[in-house]
């Protein structure tokens, strides 16, 4: 079972001065536009919970907060850190949409296009792209990709697993140069405020 905490909570755990360790699993070019100004980021696609936890010295027993977008991704993270036998995970319901609202520190930077709306765009194109050859075509083997994306979404869904998802944290452009992610991490926190961002998730993933 995953342990989890509200946002109003964790946002009243900082203010209360108490010490706080938050891993943010976004993609670096996410966790660069909007992220609580207490977190690290630790990109899901390559996060290591031995090294993580080994590399927390003298609290390593304390709780290990961990947040994403909306919830999705810092859930299937604790899921990774219990397998690896570290059971002192704690998710952050709502993730870090939730916690600007709930008045969280929070560092601003570039803007970027989050990962669920790159996976809704790459799939509503396959789709279109795929319909549309069909028809024009009259040959249904182009059906064959709208099938292949509805039964990736429906796999999703079922599973709260995004293959496209997790390939696409891969690419360039979700990546930072390390003197940029150096930076991102060290810029000074600014008053919180609700971030513009795509809405909805049709794939139930990459949040």
């Amino acid at each position: 079972m995953i342990n989890s905490i509200s946002a109003t909570e964790l946002v009243k755990l900082i203010a209360s001065g108490k010490s706080i360790d938050l891993i943010d699993v976004r993609t670096p070019v996410e966790y660069r536009e909007v992220h609580v100004a207490i977190a690290r980021n630790q990109p899901l696609d390559r996060l290591d919970p031995d090294a993580i936890q080994s590399a927390r010295n003298g609290s390593a027993n304390e709780p290990l907060y961990v947040v994403c977008r909306s919830g999705s991704r810092s859930r299937q993270a604790c899921e990774k850190f219990l397998a690896a036998g570290v059971t002192n995970v704690v998710n952050v319901d709502g993730g870090t949409n939730a916690c600007v609202v709930a008045g969280a520190s929070v560092v601003r930077g570039k803007k970027a296009i989050p990962l669920n709306c790159q996976v809704q765009i790459i799939t509503g194109l396959a789709i279109l792209a795929g319909t549309a050859a069909a028809i024009l075509s009259e040959n249904l083997y182009w059906l064959a990709a709208p099938l292949a994306m509805g039964a990736g979404l429906l796999y999703s869904g079922l599973t709260n697993t995004c293959a496209m998802g997790t390939a696409l944290a891969r690419m360039q452009w979700n990546r930072l140069p390390s003197e940029s992610a150096t930076s991102a991490t060290s810029a000074p926190a600014v008053a919180a405020s609700t971030p513009k961002a795509c809405t909805g998730n049709a794939t139930g993933c990459c949040n």
